[in-house]
């Protein structure tokens, strides 16, 4: 019955199974609890769920805004804006039963995000450190709380990325072109469903190519397969974007407007949220009069000049938001400590030791001359760094998460065998190609 136990303990498909029964019970609870009206709820896809019942309702992709008609967008990608519109078009716009199938399934993609967790785990760390992540992955707060409370594509993100990193460890070392050109079909979907992971596109593409170059001569053909399935695949929402607007839009249109928020006169906590268009009717209605582009253009020059002329400002909350994003919070850290109860402290001493033992987690891997350590390291110093510029938030950081959780058990497994007087156990696998190798 023990060893029954233990083995039912480890395996992945009983931990997703979990994981998801946990979110759904926790679900219940928060809503049965805290019932809001479903058109009262803003969590309820702010731009992105405006976009889906523009989508429903036969007026296509358009009017991100609030209560405003604002014509044709480029604000989010295509992928999760449609997914929304179709529930939306299936079980009503803005239904309780909407509502309710849409967090389920935000749910299950956070559930699933432990079979990436679980192989990059494996293969990097072994065994032990795969069901150590696995679990933490199962109770972490935010990926317990993003998927009910939003209604965004970070659930979603964050099991895509994973996918990605997953592959990016397997691709090393294989031959056969079918599986990088699945690679770059990966990074496609991805940068569909959010652009922003794409910062890591060319850092992993060019350490496989760095890889296979030492290895092989193959690595033209196979950079080729990437890039060639990858560009393809962005023609149409391309060609879209530059009918509707007369300018290429490679991905999406906001960057300006992001930029702009987090650098103005009028930042507060490194955020000037109140100044966001759809929360100041001013905003909106120059939004609506200039149109998107010109909007968004203003906005990018606006926030490119406070920068130039406010270097102490723009360094203070750039520094400020490195702080936010580490500590996966967006308040003052005086404000949470003086004025949290006892779960608030916990929640913030945990994130800050989860942060610290994913840093400690790359360096044990570099200095053990892990193969897989560059990924990992990347991740870290890469991913945040637009946000460190734009402005911070929790759910902005969540996509990175799997691979905080996967170094910092790592890091706990390794100070646990120095405690105990033996080395911690690396279990490399053999590459195996992340797709049919047809």
């Amino acid at each position: 019955m023990k060893h029954f136990f233990k083995r039912l303990i480890s395996s992945p498909i009983f931990i997703v199974g979990f994981a998801f029964a946990l979110r759904i019970v926790a679900m219940w609870m928060i809503w049965h609890q805290a019932p809001v009206p479903i058109k009262a709820n803003l969590p309820y896809g702010y731009e992105l769920g405006r976009v889906a019942r523009a989508i429903a309702s036969g007026e296509g992709f358009s009017s991100p805004l609030r209560d405003m008609d604002t014509g044709p967008t480029a604000w989010f990608t295509p992928i999760y804006p449609y997914f929304v519109a179709g529930i939306f078009k299936i079980w009503g716009i803005y239904s309780n039963t909407s509502r309710f199938i849409i967090a389920t399934m935000n749910c299950l993609f956070a559930a699933l995000t432990i079979i990436p967790i679980y192989g990059i785990a494996k293969r990097t760390f072994g065994e032990s450190v795969a069901i150590g992540a696995s679990w933490v992955w199962v109770f972490l707060p935010t990926a317990i709380h993003f998927p009910i409370i939003w209604i965004w594509d970070t659930a979603l993100t964050a099991l895509f990325f994973s996918l990605i990193f997953w592959a990016t460890l397997a691709l090393r070392g294989i031959r056969k072109v079918l599986p990088w050109a699945g690679y770059g079909a990966l990074w496609l979907v991805g940068g569909l469903i959010n652009p922003s992971i794409l910062s890591l596109f060319p850092f992993f593409l060019g350490w496989l190519l760095w890889n296979e170059r030492k290895e092989s001569g193959l690595w033209v053909k196979h950079a080729a397969a990437v890039l060639l399935l990858f560009t393809i695949g962005l023609v149409p929402w391309t060609v879209r974007n530059y009918r509707v607007f007369g300018k290429i839009i490679v991905l999406r249109s906001n960057f300006g407007l992001e930029l702009w928020l987090g650098n103005n006169p009028n930042v507060i906590d490194m955020l000037s949220q109140m100044s966001h268009p759809n929360d100041n009717p001013e905003e909106a209605a120059k939004y609506k009069r200039m149109g998107e582009i010109a909007y968004m253009a203003q906005k990018q020059h606006e926030a490119f000049a406070f920068m130039r002329t406010h270097p102490a400002e723009t360094l203070n909350n750039t520094f400020h938001r490195f702080v936010d994003i580490w500590l996966s919070q967006t308040d003052s850290l005086v404000d949470i400590w003086s004025s949290a109860s006892l779960y608030g402290k916990a929640l913030l001493t945990f994130n800050c030791m989860l942060s610290l033992m994913s840093l400690l987690g790359v360096l044990y891997a570099r200095r053990s001359g892990n193969p897989d350590a560059a990924p990992f390291g990347m991740v870290l110093l890469i991913f945040p760094m637009v946000f460190y510029l734009t402005h911070s938030s929790p759910r902005y950081r969540f996509p990175m998460d799997p691979v905080i959780v996967v170094l910092a058990a790592s890091s706990a497994a390794h100070l646990l065998s120095a405690r105990f007087g033996s080395s911690p156990k690396t279990k490399m696998v053999e590459p195996l190609p992340p797709f049919p190798a047809g």
